[in-house]
């Protein structure tokens, strides 16, 4: 990594305005690699923004032979010929997350911006920005962008001097036109619609007959998860996103405490509600923050209600 020079001019803010708009508006093809703790993934990408619409077509390199096809705001998910795939499974977070596809990173309170430098990423030239978090309830970031387009190259996901979660082009060519071949779905393959991205609900989540007594400053109400396990809700700072799960607990009883792939955070709480019988329910926190991080929402959950709880997960 080289000192910056020609970027020297510009901030790290204002590089971090060109992220969302370089994502959607730029056309490239190439092949990326994702890992998170050890499980390593490489997928294929064909990205193409054309008369205002983006069309993306994301296919597997490893394991099952799952694509995902985007036009527009129609998703479908391409079944390999046997067994299923999950999304989350499929798309990786990080670049692809909503934050980064957005049209603006916000910083400011929950991160600082710095200026690293100059790097070299997939044959194209990149400045280097970090993102470090205010306080202990978030990870840092680490951006590569290509200086002409601003498009993310690679990224980090850290804590501390520890890289959680990696993502990078290996191959990648940004180009002016990409054929309506490249968008195509294979003839003969099981195609499921899964309109809107990701089966998130635009809606926020509600807590009917529960109460969620602590979360970390800056994390706000956003799209939740649909039909997922109980009733969830979900919040994001802007980069990071975590849901919380409640339902009756279940037999068997699944195990307390938290468990970590990469920088996603998976937390299970038991907690009671009712003088009388003292029924118990699991909390379940998943997301992009550190563990004593989920373990403090999860643990701030209260059941007050059973009656309005019980209703809200029958319909």
């Amino acid at each position: 990594m080289v000192p910056a020079q020609a970027a020297a001019r510009e901030t790290a803010e204002s590089w971090l305005l060109k992220l969302g708009p370089a994502l959607n508006m730029t056309t490239y093809r190439g092949v990326f690699v994702y890992s998170r703790g050890d499980q390593v993934s490489s997928m294929m990408i064909a990205h193409r923004y054309r008369d205002g619409q983006v069309d993306e077509r994301l296919v597997v390199q490893d394991g099952a032979n799952g694509e995902i096809i985007r036009r527009g705001s129609r998703v479908v998910c391409v079944l390999p010929e046997h067994g299923r795939i999950h999304l989350d499974q499929v798309i990786p977070s990080g670049p692809f997350a909503e934050a980064f596809a957005s049209q603006q990173v916000p910083v400011g309170a929950w991160y600082q911006p710095e200026l690293l430098g100059e790097d070299r990423i997939a044959g194209y030239p990149a400045v280097v920005i970090a993102l470090q978090p205010r306080d202990d309830h978030r990870y840092g970031y680490r951006l590569w962008m290509e200086k002409d387009t601003g498009l993310l190259l690679k990224s980090h996901v850290r804590q501390q001097d520890e890289v959680l979660e990696r993502f990078q082009f290996t191959t990648l060519e940004i180009t002016d036109y990409l054929p309506d071949s490249e968008f195509e779905v294979n003839v003969g393959a099981e195609v499921k619609d899964i309109t809107p991205v990701l089966n998130l609900s635009g809606e926020h989540g509600g807590m009917d007959g529960w109460d969620l007594g602590w979360r970390p400053d800056g994390f706000m109400p956003a799209a939740t998860p649909r039909g997922g396990r109980g009733q969830a809700v979900s919040f994001s700072d802007g980069l990071a996103t975590f849901s919380v799960f409640v339902e009756p607990a279940g037999t068997p009883e699944m195990p307390q405490g938290a468990s970590r792939i990469g920088a996603t955070t998976l937390y299970m709480h038991y907690t009671e509600a009712g003088e009388a019988d003292r029924e118990r329910f699991l909390v379940t926190v998943v997301g992009e923050i550190p563990p004593h991080t989920a373990m403090q929402v999860a643990q701030s959950v209260t059941v007050d209600d059973r009656n309005a709880l019980a209703r809200a997960l029958a319909d």
